[in-house]
């Protein structure tokens, strides 16, 4: 039955005419096209619902290339949302939040707002307190208008040309950003981009999780397992020194799977910093797609999510910033560590730190990057 339907749905969206004007929808998570209809730059605000014949669907804005809703089934087939946001698209526009936001030029910090490349100094935006670069500048990717472009149900298909200088930038960046609802439930994203002068690079999808499907609740009871022996330290201001510390002995030691608030607040410098897990953990197999880096599981509900990406780390966050003060979907207030962020990426200040993976992007390269979120049911 599913199906049948899945295959009527395709002829209808090929006689359909496929912008804002012409698809206007209620998706199952309960989301009205219309609310997210107005003007940012001049340029028209879109929903895009694209979905599989299992009924795994997620929808998407053109504004900052978000991820603003995903349904996925329980163990019992009740389809819910696992990802926070809001219902409209004023409260993604008169806030600043990362919100299922595609953040670039460069997620995380570069500090000091500089760094050197082919022996130039190139001075970025600092719209960090202390004087650093934080997710590329204000605004970054995530509050930009992209163009979208949908030629079938399970994909959409985003584009945004970042101009030279942006935030401080060199050169004129242009990106393409698929997101797709795969045939086996998961939600695949992968990036293209290319420059017409040398410069950095670190794009990432910043959705918050919470795959229990009860977005009031927190993660902190759901397992996860991380394919990492080391990660990235702070200092005492958030800060990376440039270091690769051992997981073994410490709490973010994820290599055996265990809850995630089992160790969150132990008694130990680097969870003090940020009041809970927010570091890049480094992935034993960079580059390789074909095996988890991490995943995460809910009991109750039966969903598991498996995070494969070709990026070296997954910068993993556990909404230690949020406070129940953030009113989302459905009038839920975002509770305390109530969602989990699986950022794959590079390393923060990268640019400055050689012994880290290159984030350089030259004119005739071609800067490639595959992430997918896969669903997958234990009974």
């Amino acid at each position: 039955m599913k199906q049948s339907v899945y295959i009527l749905a395709c002829m209808a969206f090929a006689c359909m005419f496929n912008s804002c004007g012409g698809n206007k929808f209620i998706s199952s998570s309960g989301l009205h096209s219309a609310h997210f209809q107005q003007k940012v730059d001049g340029e028209k605000t879109c929903l895009y619902r694209i979905y599989n014949k299992n009924g795994v669907e997620a929808c998407i804005t053109n504004y900052g290339a978000r991820v603003v809703s995903l349904m996925v089934p329980d163990r019992n087939g009740k389809m819910e949302d696992v990802v926070c946001g809001f219902s409209d698209i004023n409260s993604y526009t008169s806030q600043s939040q990362n919100y299922g936001a595609t953040v670039g030029r460069y997620i995380g910090r570069i500090l000091h707002a500089r760094y050197t490349m082919n022996g130039k100094e190139y001075h970025l935006q600092a719209n960090h307190a202390d004087g650093h670069t934080a997710h590329g500048g204000n605004p970054n990717f995530g509050a930009r208008m992209w163009k979208a472009r949908q030629t079938s149900p399970s994909s959409v298909t985003l584009t945004y040309l970042s101009p030279d200088g942006e935030n401080g930038f060199p050169g004129n960046l242009h990106i393409e950003l698929t997101y797709t609802v795969t045939e086996d439930d998961a939600l695949d994203i992968s990036y293209k981009a290319t420059t017409d002068k040398p410069t950095v690079l670190n794009l990432c999808n910043h959705s918050f999780f919470n795959i229990s499907g009860n977005l009031n609740s927190s993660v902190e009871n759901q397992t996860m397992w991380v394919d990492a022996d080391y990660f990235t330290p702070y200092d005492s201001k958030k800060c990376v020194t440039g270091e690769f510390w051992p997981v073994e002995s410490t709490p973010l030691n994820f290599k055996q799977p265990h809850a995630i608030g089992e160790h969150i607040n132990d008694n130990y410098g680097q969870l003090h910093v940020v009041n809970g897990y927010d570091h890049a953990w480094a992935l034993n197999h960079p580059g390789d797609d074909t095996r988890p880096a991490a995943w995460i599981y809910d009991e109750k509900s039966g969903r598991k999510m498996e995070i494969y990406t070709t990026e070296p780390a997954v910068h993993i966050y556990t909404g230690n910033g949020l406070k129940g003060k953030v009113e989302g979907k459905n009038g839920i207030y975002y509770p305390f560590r109530g969602a989990v962020c699986f950022e794959t990426c590079h390393f923060q200040d990268s640019p400055n730190n050689p012994q880290f993976p290159s984030t350089a992007l030259a004119p005739g390269e071609i800067f490639q990057s595959h992430t997918m979120y896969k669903f997958v049911i234990e009974k």
